[in-house]
């Protein structure tokens, strides 16, 4: 299993996962012609993506998933409140999920995990393929304990750490925003993420992705700061995912279990 970001942030979100014969892309928050482009920049030609996953209808995340499908002629995977979001639920393209079961999608089998988000219906995913495990956990306002227990044992791992408190607090948005960002449907801080890394699995986890950083909110590096501290011993497993250049491909291991 592979995966790349194609830039991660309140611009636009977008993220290919690769398993075999299957690539699929994870939102698609960029318009159809910017979302190609930045495939072909990663080196994957869009003609062989198979479809897109979709967590949620806000713009950042749904802005060119029609666009990119009728182009691509090929399905996307949502929720229905997704779909009535997007206004495409009559679209010959959309394949609604249940978001209380996994479906098999080519070499994959997806996982929804309900989060709690302002949007109508938001879920995130498990990317299960060949023993190895990749989470994708952005947008959401707080850690439940049925999404700590679904994100537990990962082999890799894509995780919001949106805001800083302070900076949020001290910071350019309305009062109105903010509350919004930092309520508990609006978005991870780096501290909120930082607890989720302490119940993990990290024996097991071989990478984590700090994403959907705020430009305005946060600083990477206070990001990382924040969840290096939370996981001592395992920092070398961070790295950083941006608005401008996302993430380039990072393969997810076998395990020694798996090879013995």
């Amino acid at each position: 299993m592979r995966y790349a970001s194609l830039g991660s942030g309140s611009k636009g979100n977008a993220t290919l996962v690769s398993s075999g014969t299957t690539t699929v892309l994870v939102d698609c928050g960029f318009a159809a012609r910017e979302a190609i482009a930045r495939m072909e920049r990663l080196g994957f030609d869009p003609a062989e993506l198979d479809a897109v996953v979709v967590t949620h209808e806000h713009g950042d995340h749904g802005k060119g998933v029609r666009a990119l499908c009728r182009k691509l002629d090929i399905p996307a995977y949502m929720s229905a409140g997704t779909a009535i979001g997007l206004k495409c639920h009559e679209d010959p393209h959309v394949r609604l999920i249940d978001t209380h079961a996994s479906f098999q999608l080519g070499s994959f089998e997806i996982i929804p995990i309900i989060v709690p988000h302002d949007a109508r219906e938001t879920c995130q995913f498990v990317f299960a393929a060949s023993g190895r495990r990749l989470g994708v956990l952005t947008d959401l306002g707080h850690i439940t304990p049925y999404i700590a227990e679904a994100y537990r044992d990962l082999d890799a791992l894509i995780l919001e750490a949106n805001h800083d408190p302070v900076m949020l607090a001290e910071g350019p948005y309305p009062a109105s925003l903010k509350r919004r960002v930092g309520g508990r449907f609006g978005h991870l801080s780096n501290e909120q993420s930082a607890d989720l890394l302490r119940q993990l699995n990290m024996d097991r986890l071989q990478q984590i992705v700090i994403a959907h950083i705020s430009e305005q909110n946060n600083d990477p590096e206070r990001a990382a700061a924040v969840l290096a501290a939370a996981i001592p011993g395992h920092e070398h497993k961070l790295r950083i995912s941006t608005q401008d250049a996302g993430f380039d491909w990072c393969a997810v291991n076998s395990r020694i279990e798996d090879t013995a």
